[in-house]
């Protein structure tokens, strides 16, 4: 009875041993269950589009005239109309330096020069009926002649007493007081001309010959809430050579309550603009240490092309060299992909 047991469980352990070979060696796959697994990708059809490097610039914002008030000669002021933070007339005297010795002299010449000319006048009489030499009349008007001369002279250093507004504009915070003795060197306060306003900004080199003037840019003040208008009024006629980049001023289109001379500002500029630029978008290029390459589709097979790049934007890349019009790159799932694959285009985008 052990006997006959122990035959059954040899055979059935025999049997189980044949029974798992057969599974493990299994059948082959069908060709639907290879087509399963085949990648499937998205596809992207190349067509020629517009297409402009957008960049970002910092900038500053500046008056459109600013000057630093300064007298021409030095002496004590007796009269000051520098009200901080206010806006002055173009002519508007502002401060008035002591000129008593000055006017004192001027009172001098022209009484000289009444008497002088008094003198000239029966000299030239005299003259007429040869009672003097012409070198006697000469004298006396050449004397006439020096004494205009030096009240011309006298009133011009009167008027340097005078300290008067450029232009009309805002003025800034004073740096003198009254009855303060001032020279040339001191800076008695700053205008500005704030109802018109620059912007200075710099472009790379590479860019130098797209901006022109009459161009219209955009830019936003830093904390400000919203774009404002400028348009280009001049550029500067050489590129830096520490920065390699080429100045541009520009005159802000509208006065705003946000824009305040000398706050930064980021400029956004469209430049390099090409009207039938290759463009695909940018996920499509595969970077490698030695180039650029693009999935391409032939038929159901993937072929990967080389390629050069240009301008590019958030979304698309130009593409000037490898690719034509009407080739279909691929968009998705290129990391698993291989050199002629087979895929399955699931969707397709223009």
């Amino acid at each position: 009875m052990n006997k006959s047991y122990s035959k059954f469980l040899i055979i059935l352990f025999i049997s189980a041993i044949v029974a798992g070979c057969g599974k493990k060696q299994g059948v082959p796959p069908t060709g639907q269950a290879r087509q399963m697994r085949t990648p499937e990708v998205d596809g992207f059809i190349v067509r020629n589009q517009s297409i402009s490097d957008k960049i970002e610039v910092p900038g500053s914002l500046m008056p459109s005239e600013q000057t630093q008030i300064r007298a021409e000669v030095s002496g004590r002021i007796v009269k000051l109309n520098v009200a901080e933070g206010t806006t002055v007339q173009k002519g508007a005297l502002l401060v008035k330096l002591f000129d008593g010795d000055l006017q004192a002299q001027l009172k001098k010449l022209k009484v000289q020069l009444a008497i002088a000319k008094t003198t000239e006048e029966r000299q030239r009489q005299l003259l007429e009926i040869k009672g003097i030499s012409q070198q006697d009349y000469d004298l006396v008007k050449l004397n006439v002649e020096t004494l205009e001369v030096d009240i011309e002279a006298t009133e011009i250093a009167i008027v340097k007493t005078e300290i008067r507004a450029p232009y009309a504009g805002q003025l800034g915070l004073r740096n003198v007081s009254m009855g303060a003795y001032i020279s040339p060197a001191d800076i008695i306060t700053v205008i500005r001309q704030v109802d018109e306003l620059k912007l200075e900004f710099s472009v790379p080199e590479k860019y130098a010959k797209e901006v022109k003037k009459g161009d219209l840019i955009t830019f936003r003040v830093d904390g400000g809430q919203r774009d404002h208008a400028a348009t280009v009024i001049a550029t500067e006629n050489s590129v830096e050579q520490t920065t390699r980049t080429l100045r541009i001023r520009a005159r802000v289109d509208k006065i705003d309550t946000e824009l305040v001379p000398g706050v930064f500002a980021r400029v956004s500029l469209q430049l390099g603009k090409t009207a039938d630029a290759l463009l695909i978008p940018t996920q499509a290029v595969i970077s490698t240490a030695r180039n650029k390459q693009v999935a391409v589709l032939r038929k159901d097979s993937v072929v990967f092309n080389i390629v050069e790049t240009g301008a590019r934007d958030s979304v698309f890349v130009q593409i000037t060299n490898g690719l034509k019009a009407g080739d279909t790159v691929i968009t998705t799932g290129l990391m698993v992909l291989k050199p002629n694959a087979k895929v399955s285009v699931k969707r397709i985008s223009k």
